[in-house]
């Protein structure tokens, strides 16, 4: 079925972002994201397909999504989408880059079933990593993407130039918030209150917000903003990326592990994790083992303070984000999830108090928390000091956790791809 045109909405603004007019800081493309020139009129009604890969820090996921543009004058529409993943990511196979474009090989016969034959050779493909091989060493990192170009190449499917490569982070986190915002209804009627998007990943976090205040621009580092043009309204959006503190990343700085080569054999404790715990765990193709303090003590203020150790004083703290609204979503989702904050499909909405609550509560009584994941306490105090004394949110500040808008998922993959079929000349 096709979707609703809150959808139509979205894809159009989606593909109205051309008339991006600065952009400040050299660490953002997001001028480049979008060409300044309207793509070649299409001929009428077809029916589009692309195919995105998001390579993660934990997993590759494939989306394989279908458009149907039904005249030239109007947006393409979006009417399906396939989805699915394995793991682990293309990150733990730095040093086996042939078996890494296999998983990405097995992901694509998918796409073989679910694309006509005789859509093959105009429809593109298009894989972007993420934070995990934005951590690998250069020369790993740019083997693994060769493989993958490689099978792309002998694909059926149209490989265009810059096919395979890995992506600002800033780019994730300025689609999520445009999308959702779109798909809200927030950018367009009369009323525009714009909500926030915060996005935890395994190796990096992201925050997208609107400023309202003139000091918040002031005092923002330059390379946090970027403008664009949308509805006749110029927008000048804070958005940043952090590498290193996504939540797996920060599991690691927590145990000291994170600049530690894991061969020497130690094992690295933590007071957040149940004390006669013995493990290993696999994160980036390097083996770690870890465990509880046996003789120390455990518990939620031990495991806060050190937890604060990883953030506090490393983010910038814009003032107005105390009494603001923001969705989030990815790991803040998933561990809201697990411990009952919020239904896993219809999510919810909470307050930062609340992650604080429940982290209090698990890491209190380890024991009756001993089936779901050995770092559950961990997260959870991670999730409160990245958003207390990382970012600065207040205890009250509220934030509704998705994963869908309307029906929509809230990936940046689908923006990237509308937007892939546009630069191509596949869609009006």
């Amino acid at each position: 079925m096709v979707l609703s045109w809150a959808a139509v909405i979205a894809m159009f603004a989606l593909s109205s972002i051309y008339c991006l007019v600065s952009h400040h800081g050299p660490e953002l493309w997001f001028q480049d994201l979008f060409p300044s020139k309207v793509c070649p009129a299409n001929t009428g009604m077809d029916t589009l397909y692309g195919i995105m890969f998001d390579a993660g820090s934990t997993g590759t996921r494939i989306h394989i999504y279908t458009f149907v543009q039904r005249s030239p004058e109007k947006p393409a529409e979006l009417e399906g989408e396939i989805f699915e993943s394995v793991k682990p990511g293309l990150s733990a196979y730095a040093d086996q880059p042939g078996k890494g474009a296999e998983t990405v090989r097995q992901l694509l016969d998918m796409a073989k079933e679910a694309v006509p034959p005789s859509h093959w050779n105009k429809t593109p493909v298009v894989l972007k990593a993420t934070a995990g091989l934005r951590l690998l060493a250069e020369h790993k990192a740019q083997a693994l993407l060769s493989e993958v170009r490689a099978v792309f190449e002998e694909s059926p499917f149209l490989v265009p130039d810059n096919s395979v490569s890995i992506m600002d982070g800033s780019y994730e986190g300025i689609l999520a918030w445009i999308t959702v915002n779109f798909l809200t209804g927030q950018l367009y009627g009369r009323n525009q209150q714009t909500v926030g998007t915060l996005d935890l990943g395994g190796a990096s976090t992201q925050i997208t917000f609107l400023p309202q205040r003139e000091e918040t621009l002031e005092q923002t580092p330059i390379d946090f903003l970027t403008s664009f043009e949308m509805f006749n309204s110029t927008y000048k959006l804070y958005t940043h990326s952090y590498l290193g503190f996504g939540l797996k990343a920060a599991r690691l700085a927590t145990l000291g592990a994170l600049e530690m080569e894991a061969s020497d054999g130690r094992t690295f404790r933590s007071s957040c994790l149940p004390k006669q715990l013995e493990a290993e765990w696999h994160f980036g193709g390097v083996k770690y083992q870890y465990g509880g303090n046996k003789e120390g003590e455990t518990g939620f203020e031990p495991c806060y303070s050190e937890v604060l150790k990883v953030v506090k004083g490393k983010l910038h703290q814009p003032d107005e984000i105390r009494h603001s609204s923001f969705y989030a979503f990815s790991y803040y989702y998933d561990r809201a999830v697990d411990t009952a904050l919020i239904d896993y499909e219809k999510g919810g909405v909470l307050k930062v108090e609340d992650f604080r609550r429940k982290a209090k509560e698990v890491c209190d009584n380890l024991d009756s928390y001993s089936s779901a994941s050995p770092f559950l306490c961990m997260d959870l105090s991670y999730i409160t000091a990245l958003l207390k004394e990382g970012f600065g949110f207040g205890d009250s500040t509220v934030l509704q956790l998705a994963k869908k808008v309307n029906n929509i998922e809230t990936s940046w993959a689908l923006g990237a791809t509308f937007h892939l079929l546009q630069s191509l000349g596949l869609s009006h």
